[in-house]
């Protein structure tokens, strides 16, 4: 209902998402003992509802059914229905996500699952419409055809939910040794779905998965191999032209729904803009295109002025609806941009491929979205040197941004969450540390002390953050994406604080969440039906391959093997499923090789100020890690520590796999001896 006639539990919760069902005519719980103890009191399934508060489809599921008292009715007299973040809750969402691609062959958002009052799933799918639709069953039909079972047949159900979950406990695999060739699998499989005109990969929707984009680096880097290196390159380019991204007010929108990368599904999400800045700092790097070096300052400047907090952390995502019609915010007509611009406005139009009758098939005729063809063509089509088209198109970018933030903006998702925050403050140090971005790598600080401020307790972390209030324990990601931020840190200043900080995390994680045979579950919550534990990539990489890599970067950074054979352990946990599924681990494969030959170390020790040369901090070298050896560092190993510094300079020790060379004097030996020059 639009109207408050109706409040239920949701009422009193912090997330976002929960708070825009709490006035639902369906009597929903938030996850928790109440919910279960009833269902179990009662003798009632489960509804459970899974999605997140910029979710398009989670809205429409909402208005269709959840707003309708008739359905509601339904769910209120039949079931307990229960609703969960996901994002407040990621480890519940895993778990009953792999139910539904388990039973049905597909996952996605509203997440739709009915359960025992166990927690035990016998039906799973995603979004459903009301009524039956297109061959599709409705809401209403699958409810009714549920009480129906579930007052003939309760046994039966009860038995198929304990199959289902035997089933999901068999899928974690046995550890063993993962073959490197895994590497060449999964570039062969990204390399047969590149889409050779558009970039990326597949054929229908695009999603950005920036991890890929790492692989390829890392792959064209230590292969030689340029095809690669072609892959990222005509990805990013399309990507940063088409209408994924925000021509006018930058920052990436959540996917493409078609494949030239022009019509997004409009939502943006904190994580996409961390882990894309990371991508385009990465790629220009290895190609020096500034093309690149400006995408990442763009998406610097939309998340400082759009996402950050005033206390300095970040918030969640910014919704795809405005006014309830999703994308309204970021669309055009040709006689808008005509009143805007004047005289100018044929050259935008064109540069920006508008249309008079509108290029966007959405429910408003003759409306556009911004996206970029060829900008050489349009300079030569209007007699423009490149930088006379620059700046007319920049100042029609402020005119139209202007005007824009005049209209009714998406709503504001505004949790703050570790994980999430955890890999935009190291994507902000990278970029601090990769563009002399001074105004980055403050922002990265300040989020790095508000979170250890506030979601840090007692040597542990928190999740989330809302409205004054700091609840639910914390997660993998949290603890495993937050060090990844605190290394990149380290990388961009060389304070010892952010290691010691990193490591200090990395021992709790490892006694919350470490598995017996090597890898990390999820979560530590002992009432979810099993231990989830993945190593899968999705929208953003797996906890298990961020803290691998975590673990390879502390133990080059300290010289430990212990750590960098703990980085082994999870590759070996993961081996049988890596191995069955190379594409879909790209970011664990990316530091394979990594884990297997030991990488390549370099301490410095100097008696005065450090000197490290440009090139190690600004070029892409896989599998290296710079340590700047303070004159007294307690966590440092013995051997570590009698590194000693010359009289006068620094000294410069590497270390190549299981080989140590003699110290060097001249910065430019360490570049040669690296191969940088």
């Amino acid at each position: 209902m639009k109207g408050k006639e109706f409040t239920n539990s949701l009422i009193n919760e912090k997330s976002p998402y929960l708070l825009q069902h709490a006035h639902n005519p369906v009597n929903w719980y938030p996850w928790g003992d109440e919910a279960f103890q009833r269902a179990r009191e009662e003798e009632k399934p489960i509804f459970l509802s899974i999605g997140y508060s910029t979710c398009h489809w989670c809205h429409v599921m909402a208005r269709e059914s959840f707003e309708d008292p008739a359905i509601a009715d339904i769910l209120n007299e039949n079931f307990v229905a229960v609703k969960v973040d996901r994002e407040e809750r990621p480890d519940i969402d895993a778990i009953y996500m792999k139910v539904c691609q388990m039973m049905t062959g597909t996952g996605g958002w509203p997440l739709t699952i009915i359960m025992t009052p166990e927690g035990e799933p016998f039906f799973a799918g995603t979004y459903f419409p009301p009524d039956d639709r297109g061959g599709v069953p409705g809401l209403r039909t699958i409810l009714e055809r549920v009480v129906l079972l579930w007052k003939n047949d309760p046994e039966g159900i009860v038995k198929t939910a304990r199959e289902v979950v035997s089933v999901l406990k068999k899928s974690i695999k046995e550890s063993s040794e993962l073959k490197p060739e895994t590497v060449d699998a999964a570039y062969e499989y990204l390399r047969r779905n590149f889409d050779t005109r558009n970039g990326g990969f597949g054929s229908y929707q695009k999603f950005p998965t920036p991890h890929n984009i790492y692989f390829l680096l890392r792959y064209h880097l230590r292969r030689g191999d340029d095809e690669a290196l072609r892959m990222v390159n005509l990805t990013l380019r399309r990507m940063r032209y088409g209408g994924i991204y925000d021509q006018l007010g930058y920052g990436f929108h959540r996917y493409a729904v078609e494949p030239t990368w022009t019509v997004p599904h409009f939502e943006k999400m904190l994580y996409d803009q961390a882990l894309i800045l990371k991508a385009y700092l990465e790629a220009f790097q290895v190609t020096g295109d500034d093309l690149y070096k400006k995408t990442a300052l763009e998406i610097v400047e939309y998340v400082l002025g759009n996402l950050q907090s005033p206390e300095g952390a970040f918030y969640s995502a910014e919704d795809a609806e405005s006014e309830g019609v999703e994308g309204k915010y970021y669309l055009w007509r040709a006689s808008e941009i005509r009143e805007v611009l004047g005289d100018d406005a044929d050259v935008v139009m064109r540069y920006f491929n508008v249309l008079e009758d509108g290029n966007f098939a959405g429910d408003v005729r003759g409306e556009n979205i911004l996206h970029i063809g060829s900008p050489e063509r349009v300079a030569d089509e209007f007699n423009l040197t490149p930088g006379e088209l620059n700046e007319i198109i920049e100042t029609a970018r402020r005119h139209l941004l202007e005007r824009r933030m005049e209209r009714p903006a998406p709503a504001l998702d505004d949790k703050i969450l570790t994980d999430w925050n955890g890999l935009m403050l190291g994507a902000l140090a990278a970029c601090g540390r990769i563009l002399d971005s001074e105004e980055a790598l403050a922002a990265a600080e300040r989020c790095l002390k508000f979170i250890m401020d506030n979601l840090h307790v007692d040597g542990e972390l928190l999740h989330r953050y809302r409205d004054g209030d700091a609840g639910i324990d914390g997660k993998l990601d949290d603890y495993a994406f937050l060090i990844w931020g605190l290394l990149e840190m380290y990388d961009a200043t060389f304070r010892e604080g952010y290691v010691e900080m990193a490591l200090e995390l990395s021992e709790s994680l490892e006694n919350r969440f470490g598995a017996p045979d090597g890898g990390f579950y999820s979560t530590d919550d002992p009432k979810l039906i099993v231990k989830p534990m993945d190593a899968t990539d999705g929208a953003i990489p797996s906890g298990n391959s961020v803290q691998m890599l975590n673990l390879l970067r502390l133990g080059g950074i300290l010289e430990d093997d212990d750590l960098t054979e703990s980085a082994r352990d999870v590759m070996r946990a993961f081996a049988g499923d890596v191995e069955s599924a190379p594409a879909a681990h790209t970011f664990l494969l990316s530091n394979l090789e990594w884990a297997t030959s030991g990488g390549r170390s370099l301490t410095v020790v100097c008696s005065g100020n450090p000197i490290i040369p440009l090139e190690l901090r600004k070029k892409l070298i896989p599998d290296f890690t710079i340590t700047v050896m303070p004159h007294d560092w307690p966590i440092a190993p013995p051997h570590l520590r009698d590194k000693g510094a010359p009289s006068e300079g620094c000294a410069y020790y590497l270390c190549d796999g299981s080989r140590c060379y003699p110290p060097l004097n001249d910065p430019r030996d360490v570049l040669k001896q690296l191969g940088v020059i």
